[in-house]
Order: C-alpha cells, then sequence, then structure tokens
C-alpha cells in the first residue's frame, strides 16, 4: 500500500492549547506512527516559532482569513506539490486542486451567526466555501453532523469520534510539577467546571443553578476554570446579583495549566457541564478519566459522548440543572453509579481508533478525487 503524505494543519498547535489544539496534536501524533501515512505539519502565520518538520506557508493569516471568506484563493498548491491530502484540523482548508479533509467540531457558530466574532464568521465563510468545494468534513459526532450537514448543505460528511484526552491529563498520583493552589481547602466539596466563558457553555445558568443550591448546602463550592470570553460581562453581572456569602462560595479561576486542572479534576465532587451545544465535550472523559461524576445536557453530543456516566437536564434550565447537581452530590450511591459507568464509557473512545478511521476516509477521499478526471474524460 503507497504511503499518503497528508498535509496537516498544526497551527492550533502554537499558543494556549484548546480542545482542537488536543485534538491535532493526537493526530499528529497518530498519523506519524501509522505505516500508512507520512505527515507534513504546516502553520498559516508569520509569526508562530515553528516546531521541528513544520512548513510554514507564505501567506499573512490575517490577510488568507478575510480572502478564503470570499474567494477561492490564494491556492496554497505551490507549498504541496509533495503531498496528497490537505487535512484542515481547526474548520478552515485553504483552497487547493487536491484532495480535502477539514475538521469540524462544533456548529454552534454557524446556527448563531450574530454571537460569532468578525474573524469566527470569516471562519464560517470559509467553511462554506470549503464544503461548496467538496472538501470531506470530519465531524467527531453525530451530533454534529447533522448539523453539518444543514448549515453546510453537504452529505460529505464523515463521523470519526475523538479519543480520551491524555496529554497534561493523566491521573497520576506521583505528579510532582506544582498547579496554582486551589481556592477550597482539602476535604471541602466543590462542583468544577472546565470550560471557556462563552455563550455556549452556559456558565450563567451554572450560577443561577448554585445559588438555588446555597441555602441548603452551605459547604458546597463552585470553581471555574476557564479563559474568559463572550459570556464574560453576563457572569459578572450574575455575581454581583448575589448574596455576599454565596458569591463568596464561587471562584473563577481562569485558565489553569495541567497540574491545577489534576488537582481540580482529583478533589472534585462533581464536573458540571451545562453546555447550550456541544460537538465533542472533552472534558466529560477527562472527569470520566479520573473518576468523577458528572453532570450535563441533553444538549448537542453530551449524551452520545457521556454515555450512561452522565447524568442529564435541559439545557439553560437552572432548576434542573440545580435538581440534577443536587441529586448528584447528596446521594453517594447515584454518584457512584456514574462514576462507574463513566469508566465503562471510556472503552468506546480510542485515539488509534480514531487515527485508524481517519486514514481509512483520507485513502477514500484521494481515490475519489483521483476518479474524477476519468469520469470527466469519459462523458466527453
Amino acid at each position: 500500500m503507497t504511503t499518503m503524505r497528508i498535509a496537516l494543519d498544526t497551527g492550533p498547535l502554537h499558543g494556549h492549547r484548546t480542545g482542537v489544539g488536543v485534538a491535532a496534536e493526537e493526530f499528529l501524533a497518530g498519523l506519524t506512527a501509522h505505516r500508512a501515512t507520512t505527515p507534513v505539519p504546516y502553520v498559516v502565520s508569520f509569526r508562530a516559532r515553528l516546531r521541528p518538520d513544520e512548513r510554514r506557508l507564505g501567506l499573512p493569516a490575517a490577510l488568507t482569513s478575510r480572502l478564503w471568506a470570499v474567494a477561492d484563493r490564494p491556492s496554497t498548491d505551490r507549498w504541496f506539490r509533495d503531498v496528497d491530502l490537505i487535512h484542515g484540523t481547526n474548520y478552515c482548508v485553504a483552497p487547493s486542486r487536491l484532495p480535502t479533509v477539514v475538521s469540524v467540531y462544533d456548529c454552534w457558530f454557524l446556527a448563531n451567526p450574530d454571537s460569532a466574532s468578525p474573524p469566527v464568521a470569516r471562519a464560517g465563510q470559509a467553511l462554506r466555501r470549503a464544503a461548496a468545494r467538496g472538501a470531506m468534513i470530519h465531524v467527531s459526532s453525530q451530533a454534529t453532523a447533522a448539523a453539518a450537514r444543514h448549515h453546510l448543505g453537504t452529505d460529505r460528511v464523515e463521523v470519526i469520534h475523538l479519543g480520551p484526552p491524555a496529554t497534561g491529563t493523566d491521573p497520576d498520583p506521583d505528579r510532582s510539577a506544582p498547579g496554582a493552589a486551589l481556592p477550597v481547602a482539602p476535604g471541602v466539596p466543590f462542583i468544577v467546571s472546565i470550560a471557556t466563558i462563552e455563550r455556549r457553555k452556559s456558565i450563567p445558568t451554572l450560577i443561577d443553578a448554585f445559588a438555588l443550591l446555597a441555602a441548603d448546602q452551605r459547604s458546597l463550592h463552585l470553581v471555574v476554570a476557564g479563559a474568559n470570553g463572550d459570556d464574560g460581562a453576563q457572569v459578572a453581572q450574575r455575581l454581583a446579583a448575589l448574596p455576599r456569602e454565596v458569591a463568596s462560595r464561587i471562584h473563577l479561576m481562569g485558565p489553569v495549566d495541567a497540574a491545577t486542572k489534576h488537582e481540580l479534576l482529583s478533589r472534585a465532587t462533581v464536573l458540571a457541564y451545562p453546555s447550550l451545544d456541544e460537538g465533542f465535550g472533552f472534558p466529560i472523559l477527562e472527569a470520566q478519566r479520573y473518576s468523577l461524576a458528572v453532570v450535563g445536557t441533553r444538549a448537542g453530543s453530551i449524551p452520545e459522548v457521556g454515555g450512561a456516566g452522565v447524568e442529564l437536564c435541559e439545557p439553560g434550565d437552572p432548576d434542573d440543572l440545580a435538581r440534577a447537581l443536587d441529586l448528584t452530590v447528596r446521594d453517594d450511591a447515584h454518584r457512584r453509579d456514574l462514576i462507574a459507568a463513566g469508566v465503562r464509557n471510556l472503552e468506546r473512545f480510542s485515539w488509534q481508533r480514531s487515527v485508524d478511521e481517519l486514514v481509512q476516509l483520507y485513502r477514500r477521499v484521494i481515490d475519489q478525487h483521483d476518479s474524477e478526471p476519468n469520469r470527466r474524460r469519459a462523458r466527453r
């Protein structure tokens, strides 16, 4: 079998690491080890410090994001004369005559364009153009597949689940790297949320739900770990409206390093995941790897990815979220059942399986692309 050379966008490995960066890193590692592929890592950036073997495309990122939103140029073919397929790992793939795959992790920004920032809106336009050109859309859940088919107007959508996050989140009791001190003393019960403070994550709903619990559960705290986003003002407004005693038990930590996340997941009573939409949901699997119970919404991929290891509630409903959290915090037997189901659920996910399926997808896309000129010549 001929080895495929795959141009892989490794831009998400630069800067603040998100779930997309975790996926891109696992793709790169898996494709490097796979006997059927040779990855060709590339970035579209003049400022990124290149990693070994990375290829820098001689295009300014700010300009190309604007151009690719409205036109199929500039092409990147001159940088990819030695590759068989281009895989855009972060919602965008460059215009090219080569076969292309683009990874889409959620469609919130397509369904809610008024909430999208200008750069995100441009990415959505570029993604629609890529779909119209015939790019294969790789998604990580059936929920995202349905949304992608609807919003992008294409049936060229393939579901390949991601694997469980491993980099920097291994529950190692001998971990020596120090993390930031937690705002909750050892032994004090707390709910943890690990999410960027953006509208899709619905942190204000979580704060409202915690306020409903606070009067009866006076020792319970809430810790929110994640970078500030487009819902920061709403979160601040919610906190300001709370009684001081309740607000004092809610802690916004901002982005945390791997060691601090380890401490949070090791010591928390429950992970709260109140998203209004979710394309995959790495924190769910992270929590299950730490034998931590999860409360999440019936939104997007959460039921699909979390399986029986998640206590479900209605999205955007603080009363139902408070009910689910109260049950999971108070009922030890129920919490143990969720933990056991979560550990079993992890067996469904593997990065090796994800990469194997991705390689199969590359082969199909390349074969389809190679057959198209033959079909056109046959019709002449």
